[in-house]
């Protein structure tokens, strides 16, 4: 098994930035893919960014310009530099990791991120 802790969330005003972390642990062999997904309210779950194992990485049109992710491979860890938040980015955000081996995905318990207008 694969935990994955998430940190990094909070309340910001529009226009603000957060920095969202990803650490995972355990079974941590064979990880490739990491991402970040995000739920609002009456809302679907949805893709925000993701990253290969080789850094290449992936952005839902809405946040694209605005959030970079990364990753330190060596610690395991994803990170989500999130900057000029809109109240639309409002969610909770889930990490995700991928174990390549298996196509097995684990999931973060999410963190909560508002932004008041």
């Amino acid at each position: 098994q694969v935990q994955l802790v998430e940190s990094g969330g909070g309340l910001v005003e529009a226009g603000g930035s957060l920095r969202l972390s990803c650490a995972a642990s355990g079974s941590i062999f064979s990880i490739g893919n990491m991402g970040w997904y995000r739920q609002a309210p009456g809302k679907q779950r949805e893709l925000v960014a993701d990253i290969t194992s080789g850094g290449r990485s992936n952005y839902a049109d809405s946040v694209k310009g605005r959030f970079t992710i990364s990753r330190e491979s060596a610690r395991n860890t994803v990170f989500l530099q999130m900057n000029s938040l809109k109240p639309e980015d409002t969610a909770v955000y889930y990490c995700k990791v991928r174990r390549e081996s298996t196509m097995a995905d684990f999931w973060g318990r999410g963190t909560q991120v508002t932004v008041s207008s």
